[in-house]
């Protein structure tokens, strides 16, 4: 489907949960999120008409997220039966990789076709930090989970942040030398709950090109990332600038939150429930947000946050 501004909308993003087994500093509070009454959120046949209703209108491509999506006990089912819908051509899934060693070859079988995975820092210290809770080491068994299991792509994604992990850009940047793996560095983005996170941690893609000088342009692959590729590497960098380079103009996706709200935008506070509705009520609402994506998110920097109204973890990463 065609929004007002002329970009095709064939990319949904859907979020089956807003829990999760990690507490990432720039996504959700310490305490986790206060679990909502189980009616209030998506069920599973509501999330496959949804996904149904998107495909009528020309969704091709499916990201499941979270929170973390593999806490979800019904993931594989989900995925499953997501693949099956016609029309839905590829699906995906974002993942900090802590369950992957039980879960990555079930969601290949169940149709999921390439992964992102959330590694911020290769210091398992700083690791420990910046998700609260996690450990390094969990985080690679998943990852060499991953890579056992064959999926069509696998990307590692890596938040920016200036005086975190700034100065760990070049042997990250090395992964896609050791595995056939994208490296992909996204700017932080200001949202609800980053009050720890001073001006000085909103550093611009460029800073990992300057890091880089060996880096060359790579085709792009139909994403919003800039492409770039190491001499002799196995994969991409790709650099992600929501911030000091927007790229609302060519996005094409909408967002399903798990409690069954659909965000035409991420940083808009603008939303439409889909929750309780049947197929045509689904697709009708779909059409208004679709409608209503706006032609750019606004300034978003250190004084300006996301108009979002959620954080992260309530959106879908």
């Amino acid at each position: 489907m065609i929004d007002q501004f002329g970009r095709n909308v064939t990319y949904l993003r859907i979020s089956v949960t807003e829990l999760c087994n990690l507490r990432c500093r720039y996504c959700m509070p310490e305490e986790g999120v206060c679990k909502k009454n189980h009616a209030d959120m998506l069920t599973e046949d509501e999330m496959i008409l949804a996904v149904e209703a998107a495909a009528a209108l020309g969704i091709t491509k499916l990201r499941v997220t979270g929170g973390e999506p593999l806490v979800k006990k019904n993931i594989l089912s989900i995925c499953r039966r997501a693949a099956a819908v016609p029309g839905i051509r590829e699906v995906c899934l974002t993942t900090n990789g802590i369950l992957l060693p039980q879960l990555a070859k079930p969601l290949k079988e169940a149709g999921v076709r390439r992964l992102n995975l959330s590694i911020d820092t290769l210091n398992p210290e700083k690791y420990a930090y910046i998700t609260r809770c996690g450990s390094l080491d969990d985080f690679w068994k998943g990852f060499h989970a991953a890579l056992d299991a064959g999926f069509e792509k696998i990307k590692l994604n890596a938040v920016l942040i200036g005086g975190f992990n700034d100065d760990e850009i070049v042997p990250l940047a090395e992964l896609t030398r050791q595995y056939p793996v994208d490296m992909r560095f996204i700017e932080m983005m200001p949202m609800c709950d980053s009050a720890e996170f001073g001006a000085d941690t909103y550093i611009p893609y460029t800073r990992v090109l300057d890091v880089l000088p060996d880096a060359r342009p790579a085709p792009k692959d139909g994403g919003v990332a800039k492409l770039y590729r190491l001499p002799g590497a196995k994969g991409n960098i790709g650099l992600i600038s929501p911030v000091s380079a927007h790229f609302c103009g060519e996005c094409n996706r909408i967002r399903l939150t798990a409690d069954g709200r659909v965000k035409p935008c991420l940083h808009s506070s603008a939303e439409y429930p889909l929750k309780g509705l049947d197929f045509e009520g689904m697709k009708a609402q779909l059409e208004r947000a679709i409608g209503g994506k706006p032609q750019w998110h606004g300034s978003l920097d250190a004084a300006h946050h996301s108009g979002a109204g959620r954080n992260m973890n309530q959106i879908g990463g």
